[in-house]
């Protein structure tokens, strides 16, 4: 006696069938995604790593430390925006970047120009992209920063803090890479004339930060953003009735309209000195004006011998 036909082999509108597409259409999808990873070769990788990225955004799974920074947008948006500045336009030669400890607290202090403040975000790659532990660096930003639109957000998700003494010695004792720049607008807002001329270097809020943190200070020399926007004039009034620190005229800017906001492609060198230590210091020596003001000449000394050394070893701003 032959056996029942629903038992012999599936009909056409057995599930079994129905159940066979789903790994059908995901073996394309695999083939496909080969595919474009093959012909992408190590932009697959990153391809990956954005797909990765854009889901987590979306599920909102990601986190933001107490002062609003946001490693992974900082690493997969912010930095990928400016390093095609960094790489091709300023081609920036960093030197020294292992004087950064590979672990703990570090407090780097920088000379400041360049009319806008890209030395800052410029410095911040040049730790991640060439430090062999691709340490983030904690900028400092005045106020003024935190009071414009976007910009506050996007330098606070980018790693940014106010520069007072409290969250200093909150991202240093958090084991933390700081960035400061002393000479403030002084420095960015100076003229062309005044190039690689240090300004003064505030009180030595930096140099008692890092004694209480026993935390080394590692100056640093960055030659090439003096020469992105030179600052020919200040129009000062415009500047008082907008409230800002100096209102810049450049060659280019405002002549060119929306065009001179391009920063010329000067040749950059960021040099990190010799760590400074603060541990052989007792514990009282951060309240002690003498001590500060000491460590805060050495930094300064330092900082302009090596602008000179570094000047003459880039030659040509442009060439």
């Amino acid at each position: 006696m032959s056996e029942p036909a629903d038992e012999a082999t599936p009909g056409p509108d057995s599930g079994d069938d129905h159940e066979a597409k789903p790994g059908a259409i995901e073996q394309a999808a695999a083939f496909v995604g080969q595919v474009i990873r093959d012909r992408l070769g190590a932009d697959a990788q990153r391809l990956d790593r954005l797909i990765s990225f854009a889901g987590r955004r979306l599920a909102g799974d990601f986190e933001v430390d107490p002062f609003g920074f946001d490693a992974e947008l900082t690493e997969n948006v912010l930095m990928p925006i400016l390093r095609p500045l960094y790489r091709h336009w300023f081609r920036v030669d960093v030197r020294g970047v292992s004087n950064i400890p590979d672990s703990g607290a570090a407090l780097v202090v920088a000379n400041h120009s360049g009319t806008i403040p890209l030395d800052s975000l410029m410095t911040q790659l040049a730790v991640h992209d060439e430090h062999p532990a691709s340490r983030h660096l904690r900028t400092l930003g005045a106020t003024l920063v935190f009071q414009l639109p976007v910009v506050s957000d996007l330098a606070r998700k980018g790693g940014s803090t106010l520069a007072c003494a409290d969250d200093v010695q909150a991202l240093l004792g958090d084991g933390q890479v700081v960035g400061v720049w002393p000479e403030g607008f002084k420095g960015i807002g100076k003229p062309f004339s005044q190039r690689y001329q240090l300004q003064r270097f505030g009180r030595g809020g930096f140099v008692s930060a890092a004694l209480r943190a026993r935390a080394p200070i590692i100056p640093c020399s960055i030659v090439g953003a003096e020469e992105i926007y030179p600052m020919i004039a200040n129009a000062g009034y415009l500047a008082r009735v907008l409230g800002l620190p100096y209102v810049p005229i450049t060659p280019t800017f405002p002549w060119l309209g929306p065009l001179g906001a391009i920063p010329l492609p000067s040749k950059w060198v960021i040099e990190f000195g010799e760590p400074i230590r603060t541990d052989e210091y007792d514990a009282e020596a951060a309240d002690d004006p003498m001590v500060v003001f000491e460590l805060t000449d050495q930094v300064r000394d330092t900082i302009q011998g090596t602008l000179h050394e570094l000047l003459e070893l880039r030659g040509p701003a442009f060439g």
